[in-house]
C-alpha cells in the first residue's frame, strides 16, 4: 500500500533528482570556468586554465549540468558526465586512498552513479527531452 502510494510520484522524484543534480553539478563547472562560488581551488575569482583537463571538466560540468537541469539530451549527456566523474575519481581521488570517505571522493562517486542512473532512466516526463521527442506518442 505504501509502495503503491509512493510509486505515483516516481516522475516527480526523477524530475527533482535531475534538476537538483544538474544545478549542483553546474555550480562546480561555473566555479572552475568563471571563478564564481569561491573560485577555482578556493581562490575567489580564480579560474581553471581552459586548455587543461580541469578546463575541459569546467565546460563539461557547466554545459552538461545545464543540460541535465533542463532535461535536454539527458541520456547521452548523463552518460558522458558519469564517465567524467569516474575518471575524476580514478585520477584525483583514488591515489589518496581506497575509500571515498578517506580520499574525499564521495561527490565524484555519487555524481557518477546518479548520472549513470539518469543515462538509463532519461529525463522523465517533465523534461525538454519529453516535450520535444515524445510529442504525440502514446504513454505506456
Amino acid at each position: 500500500m505504501f509502495q503503491q502510494f509512493l510509486s505515483r510520484y516516481t516522475d516527480h522524484a526523477l524530475t527533482l533528482l535531475r534538476i537538483v543534480a544538474g544545478l549542483l553539478f553546474m555550480q562546480h563547472g561555473m566555479q572552475k570556468l568563471f571563478g564564481v562560488f569561491g573560485g577555482f581551488g578556493g581562490t575567489p575569482g580564480a579560474t581553471a586554465p581552459l586548455f587543461s583537463l580541469m578546463g575541459v571538466a569546467s565546460i563539461l560540468e557547466s554545459l552538461g549540468g545545464l543540460a541535465i537541469l533542463l532535461g535536454l539530451f539527458t541520456q547521452p549527456v548523463a552518460f558522458v558526465l558519469s564517465g567524467e566523474m569516474a575518471v575524476a575519481y580514478l585520477l584525483v581521488h583514488l591515489p589518496r586512498g581506497l575509500w571515498p570517505i578517506q580520499n574525499q571522493g564521495e561527490l565524484a562517486a555519487l555524481y557518477a552513479f546518479i548520472f549513470l542512473f539518469l543515462a538509463t532512466a532519461g529525463g522523465g516526463r517533465f523534461s525538454v527531452d519529453h516535450l520535444f521527442f515524445h510529442k504525440g506518442r502514446q504513454q505506456t
